[in-house]
């Protein structure tokens, strides 16, 4: 399975620099100057080769520089390419309270009292924190804030999450 680590948002000056909205843990060590990244663009899954020439954080955003990449046109042409890498080659977090979104995704997600919510479709991230966009039965999708109060219980070994959410969260006729 594939993870996405970075994605090229857009060029920076003219000399070929990549604005990048990183979505790893450690992004000194998959941005690290001389590495080689994968990456394709969204609806095209061939990869690519790109090796970093340069990396630097600036005003909080991580700008990279790729061989052969040398001027804004050339920057521009990789505007959303997406920077992946294969989960088989991610170490599990040491941390029982830390997940990676393709631990979770596909998990059967259910009430504390034992009754069946839905699926884990996807972990979304937005500037208010983490959903799970979780599918129930009917087809439906359920945005559950990823929070200890709401999601107390994850079972990666045996395939669920429990959750305790407030009322109105979820409408239990429909269950």
């Amino acid at each position: 399975m594939e993870l996405v680590v970075g994605r090229v948002t857009k060029s920076h000056g003219i000399k070929g620099e990549l604005v990048v909205e990183v979505r790893t843990d450690d992004p000194d060590l998959r941005f690290a100057v001389g590495t080689v990244l994968q990456g394709h663009k969204p609806r095209d899954k061939q990869l690519l080769s790109y090796t970093v020439e340069a990396a630097r954080e600036h005003s909080g955003r991580l700008l990279l520089r790729l061989v052969g990449i040398d001027d804004r046109d050339s920057a521009d042409a990789l505007r959303g390419l997406l920077f992946v890498i294969d989960s088989a080659d991610v170490q599990p977090s040491d941390d029982p309270d830390e997940f990676y979104d393709h631990e979770l995704e596909g998990l059967a997600v259910r009430l504390t009292d034992g009754t069946p919510v839905g699926t884990v479709r996807e972990v979304l991230h937005s500037a208010a924190g983490e959903m799970l966009a979780v599918v129930g039965e009917d087809k439906r999708e359920i945005l559950v804030p990823f929070v200890a109060a709401i999601v107390p219980f994850i079972s990666t070994a045996d395939g669920f999450i429990e959750i305790d959410p407030p009322d109105g969260l979820l409408d239990l006729e429909s269950l």
